[in-house]
């Protein structure tokens, strides 16, 4: 059975991680600069890299080569990659504890998911573990994944830990719902807060897997993917997997995307979005009600219907970006977006954006699917 590919891809040093810069940079220097937290903080959408980031840094405050562990200077003969800023010590994940962290073979990280492990028992456990002095490592780490699933009771516990914590360890909490997380935690850690991955970085990801497996994609296929995912890499690579599985030569195409997930056709969309511009009332709730026949995914129809909409805001605002969207656009879908843009009024782009992004969140609340889209269109075209 072949490896998943968001296991297989899983970034392993800090230059390999997407779309996260601003937290791997402050991480990195404190790494250099030996000044490493009892405490920290990952809050963010799922599928951003939290849990990810807090394996690497794990392995990268106790590994032999680093700054941090070495309690100096880290030497020439540390691993780096090319995507380091600065020449930040990185792990190197070839010493000994590197190895027998990224093997999970080692007693000095110890990860618990707060989702099945919430109660006060294991919070006291853990307490009377943290007095352990680790190991091999210099530090032993926790990484409480879902934090926020804590009990009350579990949450007083932790807090008298983060409070005084022993020198030898560090904690990593990780949660998707920084709300529900005590304020007296917060404060005693450094919070760091991941965002969703933009489009064109999940794209470029997308690619370079392809690339890795050997195989190749259409520029359209990709990018619908990385729509879909809604800024996860995670959720990228398994729909990438998906639609790998269903290509039967070796090729994602555009239409095999759109076949697994109900996307519309590129010509649908084409026209709704000419129909919204003209003010074309009969044509847009067609095109609806033919994607909606179809069984198409109305929510894919929104996105795509915003992506374009924000990309043709862009192309009028800068002629330059043409260059860029080279890169992610097919060249027939990229020679509709200059017509339209070179049509109408950059006014006119805003208006509908405007529109389609305050209607998309009636989606969840809907009766009918379709009905968000349609109303949408009877405002834009009105």
């Amino acid at each position: 059975m072949s490896e998943v590919l968001y296991r297989k891809y899983r970034p392993q040093s800090f230059g390999e991680i997407v779309g996260q810069r601003h937290i791997v940079s402050v991480l990195q220097a404190a790494l250099s600069k030996n000044r490493v937290s009892h405490a920290y903080l990952f809050s963010g959408p799922r599928g951003t890299g939290k849990t990810t980031v807090a394996r690497i840094f794990a392995r990268a405050v106790n590994c032999a080569n680093s700054a941090s562990a070495s309690g100096g200077v880290a030497e020439l003969s540390v691993r780096r990659s090319p995507q380091d800023e600065g020449g930040f010590p990185i792990p190197c994940n070839q010493c000994e504890i590197c190895k027998e962290f990224l093997s999970g073979k080692t007693l000095d990280l110890i990860e618990i998911d707060a989702a099945s492990s919430r109660g006060i028992d294991e919070i006291r456990s853990l307490r009377e573990g943290v007095n352990v002095l680790p190991f091999k490592s210099k530090y032993k780490v926790y990484i409480i994944d879902e934090v926020h699933m804590l009990t009350a009771e579990a949450f007083n516990a932790l807090l008298k830990t983060l409070e005084e914590p022993p020198a030898h360890v560090i904690f990593i909490l990780a949660t998707t719902e920084i709300d529900k997380i005590p304020e007296t935690i917060i404060s005693r850690a450094q919070h760091f807060e991941f965002r969703l991955i933009g489009e064109e970085e999940l794209q470029s990801a997308l690619a370079h897997i392809v690339a890795e497996e050997g195989l190749k994609a259409e520029v359209e296929a990709l990018g619908l993917i990385a729509t879909l995912a809604e800024g996860s890499l995670r959720d990228a690579q398994s729909i990438l997997d998906q639609a790998l599985v269903y290509a039967s030569s070796g090729v994602i195409l555009r239409d095999d995307v759109a076949e697994i997930f109900g996307i519309p056709s590129r010509e649908l969309l084409e026209k709704l979005t000419l129909a919204f511009l003209e003010k074309d009332t009969p044509t847009a709730l067609k095109s609806i009600h033919k994607a909606s026949e179809a069984n198409k995914d109305m929510k894919a129809f929104f996105k795509l219907l915003i992506r374009n909409f924000r990309f043709l805001m862009y192309l009028k605002l800068d002629l330059n970006y043409e260059k860029e969207l080279q890169k992610f656009l097919a060249p027939d879908e990229l020679a509709f977006m200059k017509a339209t843009r070179d049509k109408f009024e950059l006014k006119e782009f805003e208006s509908v954006l405007n529109q389609l992004h305050a209607s998309y969140a009636f989606l969840k609340i809907s009766y009918l699917p379709q009905l968000p889209l349609e109303l949408a269109a009877l405002k834009i075209t009105s």
